[in-house]
């Protein structure tokens, strides 16, 4: 049985998708890119949008019981491999310890011409 996340503190789905799902003690929380829930506005430079979507991510991990600490899985989309470095410097403050497996990959573009998105995969430790 699967149960539909959604918290307002993380920016509402732009299309036909949710937050995140939950099922049998997994979380699949969708791409979330760098809008300010509160304001919609997106920050500027890659530091800042990276910080952004660490927050949005944690907003959903916390409306559905998991941490940080749960996440096993993250897939990071880069509008240029060159934000690379600065993007692994502020997710690394996330995952400190036992970071999670992750693919990172530059496109061609992402929604609304932000620089970064990630999609995360958490499970509830037991």
């Amino acid at each position: 049985m699967k149960k539909v996340v959604h918290t307002n503190n993380a920016p509402a789905a732009i299309g036909p998708y949710s937050q995140a799902i939950e099922a049998n003690g997994m979380l699949f929380i969708s791409g979330q890119i760098p809008v300010d829930p509160a304001t919609g506005i997106v920050p500027e430079g890659i530091t800042a949008q990276t910080e952004q979507v660490m927050k949005n991510i944690s907003a959903i991990l916390l409306e559905a019981g998991y941490t940080f600490d749960d996440v096993v899985k993250t897939t990071c989309l880069l509008s240029d491999i060159a934000n690379f470095g600065a993007m692994n410097e502020v997710y690394a403050n996330y995952f400190r310890v036992n970071p999670p497996a992750r693919a990172a990959f530059a496109v061609r573009d992402l929604p609304k011409g932000v620089m970064v998105e990630i999609e995360t995969i958490a499970v509830k430790a037991k």
